[in-house]
């Protein structure tokens, strides 16, 4: 018996590879699956559109995929019946002039106790989510617009003093008598605060934040050694904007963990300043060699 063998042609050994590739190229490889052709069973996804009118007969099929609820309207439209997603006024992470506001109308009703740093943290957000309880709104935490519209309606307008306070603490009425001459970065662990003082007169005060007991602020009398105003810690890889060193490693610097957790945490040997705009104010006040008094 003889057998018979075809000879392939070049022409048809490149639709045969043609056709390979083709096969090769199909399925999603990074395309979204919107763009693949529909499958067959997409053809029941369109028979509510076809049987929408009530005065069509439905296939014993397509009744049974409706009958359970004949006057539910198609899927796509019970996406549109969800509430919209009102977007956050402020969240977490937020800064600015309208997170001081925000925090003073929250203290007016008793729900924030600290001076407003402009940062929105932790705290914040609790005590954000403690008026939206109070008053019956979603608690996310985060400040929406209805959540901003009910908060000013059952507030006052804060002043810039309420919105700006020096300190939560006022200084010392009686100074340690080493800042009583000269320029002298005074701070109390005390009262938790530091004043700016020159020639025993006070310049200005503000909120600071300690070491843990593990890395003390070390107490004593010391200067200002350099500045540093976009300090980066070469130990702790963290941020130290507004860095005055006066011992060693440690100097008086802007925190935002400060500013948005508080006293909830400590330093690692620095002092802490919360407020941003204050700090750095007195950073440009403050000149290599000026005295610093740390004390109880």
């Amino acid at each position: 018996m003889t057998v018979l063998r075809t000879k392939r042609t070049p022409i048809a050994i490149v639709v045969a590879a043609l056709a390979a590739a083709a096969l090769v190229g199909c399925g999603p490889q990074g395309k979204p699956a919107s763009d693949a052709k529909p499958a067959p069973v997409a053809s029941t996804t369109a028979s509510p559109t076809d049987s929408a009118s009530p005065s069509d007969s439905p296939s014993p099929s397509a009744s049974s995929s409706t009958s359970a609820s004949p006057s539910t309207t198609p899927s796509a439209s019970a996406t549109t019946s969800k509430p919209p997603v009102v977007p956050a006024v402020m969240k977490q992470g937020s800064t600015g002039t309208q997170v001081r506001e925000l925090q003073a109308r929250l203290g007016q009703l008793n729900l924030f106790s600290r001076t407003p740093t402009g940062t929105y943290g932790s705290v914040t957000a609790n005590a954000v989510n403690d008026f939206q309880e109070r008053y019956s709104l979603p608690m996310t935490g985060s400040v929406s617009a209805q959540t901003w519209t009910k908060l000013r309606s059952v507030t006052k307008q804060p002043t810039h003093a309420a919105m700006y306070p020096t300190t939560t603490q006022p200084a010392n009425a009686k100074l340690d008598p080493r800042c009583m001459t000269g320029r002298v970065l005074c701070i109390s662990k005390t009262t938790r605060s530091l004043s700016w003082v020159i020639d025993g007169k006070v310049q200005t005060t503000m909120d600071v934040r300690f070491g843990s007991q593990y890395t003390p602020t070390r107490e004593g009398q010391f200067k200002v050694d350099f500045k540093s105003r976009d300090h980066v810690s070469t130990i702790y890889h963290t941020s130290m904007p507004y860095a005055m060193f006066f011992s060693g490693g440690q100097a008086v610097h802007y925190s935002s963990d400060f500013a948005a957790r508080g006293y909830a945490g400590a330093s690692h040997g620095c002092v802490n300043v919360r407020d941003k705009a204050a700090i750095a104010s007195l950073f440009n006040q403050v000149k290599a060699g000026d005295k610093v008094v740390v004390y109880w």
